[in-house]
């Protein structure tokens, strides 16, 4: 992690008369530095004093990069800086104070009347892309009559090493910089096509391997370590699809032409949409490199299967419903010739039908529930507030020709419960009870029996109700329907086959 810009760096890079042209991130990080240190030991060696210094001067104060000796301090004021005066001097001038103490600019900074008793300096500019920035001293507690011209040249090769050594640690961090955010954008890049279950490879058709990500790898179900080749991709194909891949990367390479194909993996059940383009061919036109990714498009063709049988199942409930609903107008006018006896006889038919198909429709023509069939018929309280019917039984899973069916009777039998049956009377009630039995099959067995109403007796002549009731599980293979005119009440018993649990 790069460290944050501390007050005093962020001086000097405020301070374009200090930063010019020089890259921020030298700015960074201002503590002493093990490569300055050892500079600044070799230059207090050079002048044999006991301080040596490698500073960063900024507008307020100065900051020690490297050092050598029993220094407190890790930064100072610049006003009272003998860098600062150093870097003022034009071109590459040194600075050299033989005697602080009777040189007018430093008599009376702290350095010297204080510890640690500053008595000489010599110094020189560290400058980069142009601009001083800091510079390289030696100071000592004693004063002296002269130096050595030698031993400033030396100081002033010591300051271009150190310019130097910052920009190599410059470059180091920007490169450090570069590989970091390489780094993060190959984490970015492999966690986005992770998210988006795309498989990114790239074909080296001379070698013949490939190179892929994981989630490619788990695509086709390959090792996930080891080397990849074309062949393992083609034979974890399905084999009705092959022959559709082989053509379109045969295609891809000869013509140009981007690759596209969708395929299954193997019997997984598993689809893959596959993209892919050469790019790269040698000088005589020859593929060299091709890249592409695969994704797994599974959901969306499962969808589209589902969406198709359910349209072939759509208009196939059509078709029957509409032959239904025929035959009931049919046979409810020639029972009820009188138009309004009609109209209110088929509209509650037809609201039946509706009803169970608004049912089955919103669950994708799976089936719905018994509860929700008796609901239709008697209201969805019919389990906590009944109203003069008793239902005892566990609900179960209806086929959706069952529940239609189903749902029929019960509007017959609830119909002619109010008009001439138990619900006619005061006190009559309606007891439905139904068993899941497992042998010698599994089918629901439902009995419809009325109780308190007016005493009954087996009608003349057969009515499109009862019809109705003994007929609605025509398509139900090996239902039954028994419609009983006991004198106590009506009693219905039907048996209906599920499919096993």
């Amino acid at each position: 992690m790069i460290p944050p810009l501390f007050d005093g760096v962020q001086e000097i890079v405020n301070d374009p008369a200090r930063l010019g042209a020089l890259p921020e991130s030298q700015m960074i990080a201002g503590d002493a530095d093990v490569d300055f240190d050892r500079l600044s030991r070799m230059a207090a060696a050079l002048f044999d004093t006991p301080f040596g210094l490698v500073t960063l001067v900024g507008k307020e104060r100065q900051w020690f990069r490297g050092h050598f000796g029993p220094l407190a301090i890790d930064s100072t004021e610049t006003s009272i800086s003998f860098c600062e005066h150093t870097i003022a001097l034009p071109g590459q001038d040194l600075l050299v104070v033989l005697d602080a103490q009777q040189d007018p600019r430093f008599r009376g900074s702290p350095l010297v009347t204080q510890t640690p008793f500053i008595r000489f300096y010599a110094g020189a500019p560290i400058v980069r892309a142009g601009q001083k920035i800091g510079s390289i001293c030696v100071l000592d507690t004693r004063e002296r009559d002269a130096v050595d011209p030698e031993l400033l040249a030396q100081l002033r090769d010591f300051a271009e090493l150190a310019s130097s050594l910052f920009a190599l640690k410059d470059e180091a961090l920007v490169r450090a910089r570069t590989a970091a955010a390489l780094k993060r954008e190959e984490w970015r890049h492999a966690l986005t096509l992770e998210a988006g279950k795309v498989g990114s490879w790239v074909w080296d058709l001379h070698s013949g391997e490939i190179a892929c990500n994981d989630m490619f790898r788990r695509m086709y179900e390959l090792p996930e370590v080891g080397t990849v080749r074309a062949e393992q991709i083609l034979a974890a194909v399905h084999q009705a699809d092959r022959s559709k891949v082989e053509d379109g990367l045969r295609a891809s390479l000869l013509d140009g032409v981007d690759y596209s194909a969708e395929a299954r993996v193997g019997d997984t059940g598993r689809w893959l949409s596959m993209r892919g383009r050469v790019y790269q061919r040698d000088a005589g036109g020859n593929p060299l490199i091709m890249m592409g990714a695969s994704i797994d498009v599974s959901e969306s063709k499962h969808t589209a299967e589902h969406t198709r049988l359910l349209l072939r199942e759509l208009n196939h409930r059509v078709k029957n419903t509409l032959a239904m609903i025929q035959s009931v107008a049919r046979q409810t006018i020639r029972q009820n010739p009188d138009p309004k006896a009609f109209i209110e006889a088929f509209s509650g038919r037809l609201r039946t039908i509706s009803d169970a198909h608004v049912l089955l429709a919103d669950r994708d023509w799976s089936g719905v529930h018994l509860y929700e069939v008796i609901a239709s018929q008697l209201g969805p309280k019919f389990l906590t507030k009944p109203d003069r019917a008793e239902v005892k039984g566990e609900d179960v899973a209806l086929p959706a020709d069952h529940a239609l069916g189903l749902g029929l009777i019960l509007h017959e039998l609830t119909t002619n419960a109010y008009r001439y049956g138990a619900w006619s009377a005061e006190g009559g009630i309606v007891r439905i009870e139904w068993q899941i039995r497992n042998a010698p099959e599994r089918g629901l067995a439902l009995r419809w029996q009325e109780i308190g109403g007016p005493k009954v007796k087996p009608p003349e002549e057969q009515g499109l109700g009862t019809k109705l009731i003994e007929r609605s599980l025509a398509k139900v293979l090996d239902s039954k329907v028994a419609l009983n005119f006991e004198p106590d009440g009506v009693v219905t018993e039907v048996w209906l086959p599920l499919p096993a649990a």
